[in-house]
């Protein structure tokens, strides 16, 4: 299925922004030190005694320094032209740092840069290791939510599986994302935008799903709700909303579904064009309805 440019561009933007919440707390959560219970001086010769009913305050965690520099460094190529060079430290990153508390960030990270160069059995591993360690990443429930019903085969033995899987997170991603954190460096409108069009993902992943499943009306209700949400158009949606409502009957929708499609740039164009004069077709020789 046709994945649009531009549309992939604006989702992986959102996606990030909106990953930067995880980020920015894990980042906070290294830097504060735990609060130390207040204890009476010690006599000369005896521990500290701890107060009634409270325990020995923990020591802090150890900060290892590579770790830090590595992490940052890592965090700080955030520019498209330095994918290939975020990929690579991502990967050294896990490979050496396993169990750090930033992996589930490096992940998501590195899930999104495989997603935009195409590299989808990578995409899934690194998402499946994300969700391990955060099964409330929102912009892995997502963007994998979403991937999955664009490429799977439907005559795969595993098919099943993977769109319940794929329907499951995006579900999941719609319960949490109106209770999302704004990041201290988004401004409210930047904020609004990116939850918008995470939530126009989510809804034009579980529409494929449900055309997956030829579940036709419920996707059609999906992904008229998502493209709503949506500050750049998809293509793709509207070229299944009008297969859908061609095989509902409703030839009129249709007509109106595939002009959309035609009006975006990009390969459906024209394929939406002829698909919008059939429909016009049947919409003439469809009988009138009972008075």
């Amino acid at each position: 299925m046709i994945l649009h440019p531009s549309r992939n561009a604006i989702i992986a933007a959102a996606l990030f922004a909106l990953s930067l919440t995880a980020a920015q707390s894990v980042r906070a959560q290294s830097q504060q030190q735990p609060q130390q219970q207040q204890t009476p001086p010690a006599k000369s010769g005896q521990a500290p005694a701890a107060q009634p009913g409270q325990q020995a305050p923990a020591e802090a965690p150890k900060v290892d320094p590579e770790e830090e520099k590595a992490y940052k460094a890592f965090y700080d190529a955030n520019t498209p032209q330095q994918a290939d060079a975020r990929i690579k430290m991502g990967e050294d990153f896990v490979a050496k740092y396993p169990k750090s508390k930033y992996a589930e960030v490096v992940y998501a990270r590195l899930m999104q840069d495989y997603f935009n160069k195409q590299q989808l059995p990578k995409m899934y591993d690194a998402a499946d290791k994300a969700l391990a360690l955060n099964p409330d990443d929102v912009s892995v429930l997502v963007l994998e939510g979403w991937v999955i019903p664009h490429n799977i085969d439907p005559n795969s033995m595993d098919s099943e599986r993977l769109l319940n899987k794929a329907e499951a997170q995006e579900k999941h991603a719609l319960e949490l994302l109106p209770n999302l954190p704004k990041p201290a460096t988004m401004t409210d409108d930047q904020f609004a935008k990116a939850k918008n069009d995470a939530l126009s993902q989510a809804h034009s992943g579980l529409g494929l799903i449900d055309f997956r499943k030829q579940d036709y009306a419920n996707s059609v209700t999906e992904l008229q709700q998502g493209e709503k949400l949506a500050s750049v158009p998809d293509p793709t949606d509207f070229y299944v909303m009008g297969i859908e409502l061609q095989a509902l009957k409703r030839y009129g929708d249709a007509v109106d579904a595939f002009q959309k499609c035609a009006q975006i740039p990009g390969g459906l164009a024209d394929r939406c064009r002829q698909k919008a004069e059939e429909a016009k077709k049947q919409a003439a020789a469809q009988p009138a309805p009972p008075k």
